[in-house]
């Protein structure tokens, strides 16, 4: 399943909730931003997964907001 294909399912909204509330969840994404996407751009919710230890829904969640956030706005 792509990121676009998570977000478009009913239960999307929770699961961001969820993980906004995890204590950290803001350096895991920062972390991410900063250092993993630098050295692997393609990386992938489960490898983020994988090389943080966190949960895969987290991993969805961050790399979903990263990729919205570096989209240019109109």
């Amino acid at each position: 399943m792509s990121l676009e294909e998570y977000v478009k399912e009913k239960l999307w909204p929770i699961l961001v909730e969820t993980v906004h509330a995890m204590v950290m969840y803001p350096y895991h994404k920062a972390y991410t931003r900063d250092v993993l996407l630098h050295e692997k751009p393609d990386l992938t919710p489960h490898e983020l997964a994988s090389r943080l230890g966190i949960p895969l829904g987290e991993a969805l969640v961050i790399l979903y907001e990263l990729k919205n956030e570096a989209k240019p706005r109109v």
